[in-house]
């Protein structure tokens, strides 16, 4: 069978995470002509098993990693304006007692064992203090309201804490829909020229001609494609290295450090809306943070993990670690039964030589081989927060080899996001008033997703019936369509995991029936083309 040919194009990005969303979306949004390969479903990895915050990072402050912490947080505010469906502030409440602890070897406990060393590897509250006061004026914050103290004895923060917690220190951050950000890097980019593929695996990658011949393969069909690029960009995540070695076959001395970060979902612990940081004896920092209405998330940890390949799964170590870690500030004794969910996920850190997992940056670096002809830009670590920015200094290595205009991202609302930072109570305010047969529920979870567009899913419907086919928990055919459509979506899973988390509250036998009706209508649209 012949190979199917393309257009030559500008840029051919592998990996549909955050990192490869991102810079498909600011590449077209500059006039140039982008395809990328996903080879599964976009967010499939890291970027759906993150903790879900858009943060500076309060303790890489220990490491002096205050680039980083300060581009982190002025991108904070830059993206909280462009996406205020999915991303919102919080707050976050920061227990003190006496044995926090540093973890392991940082700079700071370094530093402080030399001109104090009766401290031993204490964390003292001064030290807290001044590292919130560099995280309130790092980055110029101008929405986020700053650090205050709390009287855990009176306050509903204290409620459900210890009774040996009295004091905490609140400060600001935000959240936001790790899987429905890349999904919307996605869209925005294929509206403006991008060619976006998912289920497609690149078998190898090589240079022709002062060009990339990349030649790719439909996982679900068999069938292979081959197209030519004047640049090729990896953003493999987990899989940057095995990308280097095994499909473009380029030596390379820059690797990945593959960190998992593994996360427990329980019953809501909680009634307020306030994150928990909690400190452990052994230095590390976990969070306990309001989740999905009726759920608390609870991580993450830090482990080495040696094999992109091997599906990262929190063990059984870990789900008791965390465990233990949050029942030494809540009252009430979480167990094993109280736990609905977990997850894990691969953080692919550039590997910088550090001594443990926790250490190693997160911080990201961007490395172009120009050597053989055709440049390739290798895209090692980043974090989530600012994703924004890898992309904006990507298109400046891009830059240095095709012809691009400059930035234009920041402010640059996503879909759905075209409307007031402080809106959100009125966009589903008026969801309400004008299709009122959503619950309180149905329509702050619509508007949560998918912001203004939530209208175009509901379109006249005046009734619930006129969404087509219930699925269950508010989850209707109207707008599984609408995530086949215009999302991608291609799986029950694809759906009710990395669309939205009502995998939450949907029975097996529901998300079975949702993914039979899915197969079903692909089928038939197969047949009709």
């Amino acid at each position: 069978m012949a190979q199917a040919q393309t257009q030559t194009v500008d840029l051919f990005v592998i990996g549909g995470g955050i990192n490869g969303c991102g810079i498909a979306r600011d590449a077209s949004g500059r006039g140039l002509t982008v395809t990328l390969a996903e080879m599964n479903d976009l967010a499939w990895a890291t970027s759906s098993s993150s903790t879900k915050l858009f943060h500076g990072g309060l303790r890489y402050l220990e490491y002096f990693e205050f680039r980083l912490v300060r581009e982190a947080l002025i991108e904070r505010e830059t993206l909280l304006r462009a996406m205020p469906h999915i991303s919102w502030p919080m707050r976050f409440v920061l227990p003190y007692h006496k044995d926090m602890r540093f973890e392991n070897d940082t700079p700071t406990s370094r530093l402080l064992s030399l001109f104090m060393p009766w401290m031993k590897g204490r964390r003292p509250a001064w030290l807290i203090r001044l590292g919130l006061f560099m995280y309130d004026h790092l980055g110029g914050r101008k929405i986020l309201p700053g650090t205050t103290s709390v009287d855990l004895t009176s306050g509903p923060e204290g409620a459900p804490l210890q009774d040996r917690f009295e004091t905490a220190y609140e400060y600001s951050d935000c959240w936001v829909e790790d899987s429905r950000l890349v999904m919307l890097n996605a869209r925005d980019a294929e509206a403006r020229g991008a060619t976006i593929m998912t289920r497609t695996k690149v078998i190898s990658a090589e240079r022709e001609n002062d060009l990339w011949r990349v030649e790719t393969q439909d996982v679900e069909t068999g069938a292979t494609t081959v197209h030519h690029a004047r640049m090729l960009v990896n953003a493999g995540g987990p899989w940057v290295g095995d990308i280097i070695q095994t499909k473009v076959r380029i030596n390379s001395r820059e690797g990945v450090r593959l960190v998992r970060g593994s996360h427990i979902v329980t019953k809501r612990l909680f009634d307020h809306d306030k994150c928990y940081f909690f400190q452990g004896t052994d230095g590390r920092i976990i969070f306990a943070i309001p989740y999905e209405n009726d759920f608390t998330l609870i991580g993450t940890t830090d482990a080495e993990q040696t094999d992109p390949e091997k599906k990262p799964v929190c063990t059984p170590e870990e789900r008791a670690y965390l465990v233990n870690f949050a029942n030494a500030y809540f009252k009430a004794e979480i167990t094993d039964a109280d736990i609905v969910w977990t997850y894990s996920g691969v953080r692919p850190l550039y590997d910088d030589g550090a001594s443990s997992a926790t250490a190693a940056t997160r911080d990201y670096t961007l490395k172009v081989d120009a050597n053989g002809g055709a440049p390739l830009l290798n895209i090692f670590g980043g974090k989530i927060t600012t994703y924004r920015r890898l992309a904006e200094s990507a298109l400046e290595k891009i830059g240095e080899h095709l012809s691009v205009s400059g930035p234009w991202t920041a402010g640059v609302s996503l879909p759905g996001g075209d409307f007031p930072v402080d809106g959100f109570e009125n966009l589903v305010r008026d969801l309400q008033r004008d299709f009122d047969f959503l619950t309180a529920f149905h329509a702050r979870r619509l508007a949560r997703a998918y912001g203004t567009d939530a209208r175009k899913i509901l379109g006249r419907a005046v009734t619930l019936q006129d969404l087509g086919r219930d699925f269950g928990a508010t989850l209707t055919e109207s707008e599984v369509v609408w995530l086949m459509q215009k999302e991608y979506a291609r799986t029950a899973e694809d759906v009710v995991w990395r669309r939205n988390k009502l995998g939450l509250r949907l029975e097996e036998t529901q998300i079975t029936a949702l993914n039979d009706w899915m197969a079903q209508r692909r089928q038939s649209a197969q047949v009709a083309e």
